[in-house]
């Protein structure tokens, strides 16, 4: 009896010990090494070729696909002939600031020279993407798609995709990144792009499927200035995610993806077997630029043939009424199993309003673009490091104002500061007649109303409190308003854009402060081991 006793303690403990490992077991590793060099594309055919950044020799990038709380690490090798560095658009970065790839946090990575990036997709699902953060890199490439996907404990609420396709929509310019860049150093502003490209290429690039099969397709905008409509000849699109949050599943003919913005759709080949055109053009531009890509069904021998599927142009009111009929599925899971709906942001107390208006101005007597009258600038040593090692005459935190304030524009490092765990309304009010769009790194935001005009108090009446949905990034429309809430839950030093590349270097951007005055691992990670630096941060 004693050896059986013994011997049943000794499996049941084995067993419990099996159950503790498995729980506490660290989440999978993803390793990437990625050499970033320039080298010779011609994505507007043979007889453009131009100077491109690859990563690994590809154009565009290589496609990360990831499961959620998978830990990536990537090896970046930068063989270019300038600093360089990478941010990870929408990855949250949770507790992992140091990861984020902008200057107010990292010191770029020399040229000939490695660093290593580690970070957690935490809590996350979605279609997101990556792209240069420094200097005019991401108008040459660089950029590539980033899909995190649910864990298979997680249901979502459509069925599974035969396929999934990641899709990467955005202009190019046929002049150099380095020729744009002397430009807006200059104070000319940058002109309209010449073409649309899919994929890296412009009219040629083709997704296969079965017919009677369904396909999700991953698409973001990830070029420097246009927003686009995306739509496929005799093809309906269900929308079923944006930037991580599940959407009501509307079906779509055509759907607009302003600069920074990713979504992801369903599309069901119920047609004959032939090929299809894929077609994304600009929106609010003269002239609009088209392009086209080709769903092909499997066996087909006949061309796509036109008419091409006509989409919008520059219909303001059109845009924003689908922009309003993007909802939260309130009861689908996310990351977590408890329903996206389960938080009830429409609830909670705003402590903090702040209203960012974006402005051109003239600094001494060259093109700047500002925020608040604030355009920002780079210090060379980044705002994380200044404020981790309590280095002084970095940045303050009144440089900039909760609201618009009269007067000229002028240089500066322009920082807010909130306390970890503040809930904060935004409003990006655009007074300009072109369309803006704005990204905030480090969390996702309810985008709870748009507007045309100036925004005032009275239109929070006509906000969404119920169901709007959440994203890393807004458009806001030519002379309009968007306004978003957001919790600041995640501590750090996070870089708020325009998304329209040419105003963020030339000083559209800022950074918000996420603080509280304790340092613990709980709620943010100790500067790595690796971290480079640089201004008057030193080892």
């Amino acid at each position: 009896m004693r050896p059986t006793s013994f011997m049943r303690f000794f499996l049941g403990a084995l067993v419990g010990l099996s159950a503790f490992c498995i729980i506490n077991a660290e989440d999978p590793y993803r390793y990437f090494t990625w050499t970033v060099t320039y080298g010779t594309i011609s994505p507007l055919g043979a007889k453009f070729p131009q100077q491109g950044i690859l990563i690994n020799g590809q154009f565009p990038g290589p496609t990360i696909e990831a499961v959620t709380n998978d830990n990536i690490v990537v090896d970046v090798i930068n063989k270019l002939d300038e600093p360089f560095l990478i941010t990870w658009n929408g990855i949250k970065q949770r507790k992992s600031v140091w990861q984020d790839g902008v200057l107010g946090t990292n010191c770029p990575i020399p040229p000939n020279t490695s660093w290593r990036y580690k970070f957690q997709t935490k809590d996350q699902i979605g279609t997101f993407s990556y792209f240069p953060s420094t200097k005019l890199h991401r108008a040459a490439g660089g950029f590539g798609g980033f899909n995190v996907a649910h864990r298979s404990v997680i249901p979502v609420p459509y069925p599974i995709p035969a396929e999934e396709f990641t899709v990467l929509v955005g202009d190019w310019y046929k002049t150099s990144h380095k020729v744009l860049q002397k430009k807006l150093d200059s104070g000319i502003p940058l002109p309209l792009p010449d073409a649309l490209l899919i994929n890296g290429l412009h009219g040629s690039a083709t997704f296969t499927g079965q017919k009677g099969k369904t396909y999700k397709l991953r698409i973001s905008n990830v070029g420097i200035a246009t927003s686009i409509n995306f739509r496929i000849q005799g093809h309906t699109m269900t929308l079923v995610e944006v930037e991580g949050a599940h959407t009501l599943q509307e079906v779509f003919e055509s759907l607009d993806v302003h600069p920074g913005q990713s979504i992801a759709v369903l599309v069901n080949l119920h047609g004959s077997v032939k090929d299809y055109f894929i077609v994304a053009s600009t929106r609010f531009t003269k002239p609009i630029f088209t392009t086209t890509a080709i769903l092909r069904y499997a066996g087909s021998s006949i061309k796509a043939a036109g008419p091409l599927p006509i989409g919008p142009t520059y219909h303001i009111h059109w845009s924003m009424k689908q922009a309003r009929t993007i909802r939260l599925n309130l009861t689908a899971n996310a990351a977590r199993p408890n329903p996206q709906g389960s938080f009830h942001y429409g609830t909670i107390k705003v402590m903090r309003t702040l209203i960012l208006a974006n402005s051109a101005a003239k600094i001494g007597g060259k093109l700047r673009y500002a925020v608040n009258k604030i355009s920002y600038v780079d210090p060379e040593t980044p705002l994380k490091l200044a404020d981790w090692f309590n280095i002084p005459g970095v940045f303050n935190l009144n440089t900039i104002k909760d609201t618009p304030s009269p007067g000229p524009a002028s240089f500066g490092a322009s920082v807010i500061g909130t306390a970890l765990h503040d809930f904060v309304e935004i409003v990006f009010q655009n007074t300009e007649p072109a369309l803006q769009s704005w990204h905030l790194d480090g969390s996702s935001f309810y985008v709870v109303g748009y507007g045309s005009g100036n925004w005032t108090p009275d239109m929070r009446r006509r906000y969404n409190l119920a169901d709007a949905v959440t994203r890393h990034t807004v458009q806001v429309y030519p002379s309009g308003w968007s306004a978003v809430l957001v919790s600041l839950d995640n501590k750090g030093m996070w870089n708020m854009r325009s998304a329209i590349w040419s105003r963020r270097y030339l000083g559209q951007q800022l950074y918000i402060r996420v603080w509280n005055d304790e340092k613990s691992l709980y709620t943010e990670n100790d500067i790595p081991q690796n971290a480079l630096f640089c201004g008057k941060a030193h080892r």
